[in-house]
């Protein structure tokens, strides 16, 4: 089977591409952008994945990566990419902010999943898995209101996809992890980490191999777990 996956060459990208890379039945091709390193020890590692550069803040970038989906005979799409994360206060905000956020972040997000689902619909086959944030859920932390507002877009849009295209064999569902330590995180400090690892009840931060230990399920999942937002945070918002 093959598989794209976005923003697959470090943190959780990076994890999701080896968890499918090591059950060796899966092609696997994954975007990148400033990881080029770790995309060539990605690729040197496991002769399955193909890296492919790409800027979604390039309109020729993108382009041209929906141009090559059409030779990738994909089943599965994991949309994780994601340009940056600003940490602002919403009323400091300029509007101008978030539409470019929604332009870099949302807007190629659709690109890609809409050029899937034209394939999927033809081979009566596909699996969509997009990564979201618990924040959703529970209380979004101060200044992630950008963030959070792209993944609740994003939440929306799966259902919809998981209902229009459920008759052609075509399932789409979300995860949604509580923080990780990866480079979105690297601005933090030891004491801000240690806070939200003891906001979990397994008082430790969810890891980039456990979130990609349930978006391996997903991707192989029956077809009738579907529309699934899959929450990734210990139990911390069990009522």
């Amino acid at each position: 089977m093959c598989v794209l996956i976005t923003g697959g060459a470090s943190g959780l990208g990076g994890a999701m591409t080896r968890r499918f890379a090591s059950a060796g039945d899966y092609k696997i091709y994954f975007t990148f952008n400033n990881s080029s390193e770790k995309a060539a020890q990605i690729e040197k590692e496991f002769p399955c994945t193909e890296g492919i550069s790409c800027d979604f803040t390039d309109p020729k970038s993108l382009d041209h990566l929906l141009g090559r989906m059409g030779e990738m005979n994909l089943d599965i799409l994991v949309n994780n990419a994601l340009t940056g994360m600003r940490t602002k206060h919403f009323h400091q905000s300029d509007p101008a902010e978030f539409l470019a956020s929604f332009n870099e972040n949302v807007m190629p997000t659709l690109r890609i999943t809409q050029q899937a689902i034209k394939e999927f619909r033809k081979k009566k086959y596909g699996r969509i898995i997009t990564v979201l944030t618990s924040y959703l859920t529970n209380c979004p932390p101060v200044g992630l209101s950008e963030y959070v507002a792209n993944k609740a877009y994003l939440l929306s849009l799966s259902r919809s996809w998981a209902g229009e295209n459920a008759r052609f064999n075509v399932t789409s569902n979300c995860v949604s992890p509580s923080m990780m330590k990866t480079s979105l995180t690297s601005h933090l400090d030891e004491r801000q980490i240690e806070d939200i690892a003891n906001g979990n009840p397994l008082k430790r931060l969810v890891t980039p191999e456990e979130v990609s230990d349930a978006v391996f399920f997903l991707a192989r999942a029956s077809q009738q777990i579907n529309g699934v937002n899959l929450l990734i945070n210990g139990g911390a918002d069990v009522a």
